[in-house]
């Protein structure tokens, strides 16, 4: 958003023209929320640094309690999160039997979840959500199904819930990366990944590990967390989002990837193609976190629309 500063000046007439200008600067969309524009083209403007004065993704800051708790999540992720243990969660929550609801009533339970992995964000989910697909929507009017998996993607946070097992911040949120194969540098604070009993397993610690070049991201175990959950849940619930969609869903936390652009050996064809639509939706889930709340109701009818045209009735979660 454009924060409007004031500068005193004799003739009232030119601060209201200035602020007139920069309002002419944000686009403000239905339910509310005001997104930035590019003063170089007419699509969305990154800002600099986030709510909190720091820059997006800083994982060194290490001056607040929240850096510190993030570092401590990630050491606590780094360690537990083993090829064993993902295969144990994939076998759980596949059977998806925790409970039926739509993907509205999934929306409104992530009011009560808030993620501590992110430097970047403490207001409920549900903000994050329409945020992200609010400023999609803008840029890409006609990709409804793009504004509908911007909605959905976090969705598998509620495995913080007591519902759906209490599961631990370190197996539901954070960036992902492969298991069965060896801790890519790029990780973020890669150095407690030497805790990890995989790093010490040689069939686990080579480039490919237990994969093949080339052999597709599909048949790679990702680390546990909402990200895999909501994946598993949109295929076997019957989604008729397109592959792309599914892709941006399952890897939209894989920052190893789409930012540093390691791992890219096990990627196959049709990966690299979904790649081009994650690297869209990556801009604007990090960017679009704002302290301005989209009015929920005044949206809420747009995307009941679009997810009774790819989801049915009640999913299985």
């Amino acid at each position: 958003m454009t924060v409007l500063v004031e500068h005193f000046a004799s003739d009232s007439r030119i601060e209201e023209k200035k602020m007139k200008d920069e309002r002419d600067d944000e686009l403000v969309w239905d339910g509310g929320f005001v997104v930035p524009k590019s003063k170089e083209a007419d699509g969305f403007d990154a800002p600099d640094i986030n709510f909190l004065g720091h820059s997006f993704r800083d994982y060194e800051n290490g001056a607040s309690e929240r850096q510190k708790g993030v570092e401590e999540f990630y050491r606590m992720q780094h360690i537990h999160q083993t090829y064993d243990f993902v295969k144990e969660m994939r076998k759980e929550y596949g059977k998806l039997n925790k409970m039926k609801m739509s993907i509205w009533e999934c929306c409104e339970l992530l009011n009560n979840v808030v993620d501590d992995s992110d430097p970047d964000l403490d207001e409920p989910q549900i903000q994050h959500l329409l945020q992200t697909a609010e400023a999609i929507r803008r840029d890409y009017p006609n990709e409804g199904w793009l504004h509908l998996t911007a909605l959905i993607h976090d969705l598998g946070k509620v495995l913080l819930l007591p519902e759906f097992g209490g599961l631990p911040q370190w197996a539901v949120v954070g960036d992902t990366f492969p298991v069965g194969c060896a801790f890519d540098s790029a990780n973020i604070h890669h150095k407690y990944f030497k805790e990890n009993p995989d790093n010490n397993t040689p069939k686990y610690n080579t480039k490919n590990g237990v994969y093949s070049e080339g052999c597709g991201l599909d048949n790679v175990l990702m680390s546990w967390g909402h990200d895999d959950y909501m994946y598993l849940v949109a295929k076997e619930n019957g989604t008729t989002l397109p592959h792309a969609g599914l892709f941006i869903i399952r890897y939209h936390s894989f920052y190893p990837l789409h930012k540093a652009g390691t791992y890219t050996h096990l990627m196959n064809e049709e990966d690299k193609e979904d790649l081009k639509w994650l690297h869209v939706f990556n801009k604007y889930d990090l960017y679009s976190k704002s302290k301005v709340n989209v009015d929920v109701e005044q949206v809420k009818p747009y995307y009941i629309s679009l997810i009774n045209k790819y989801f049915p009735a009640k999913l299985k979660w």
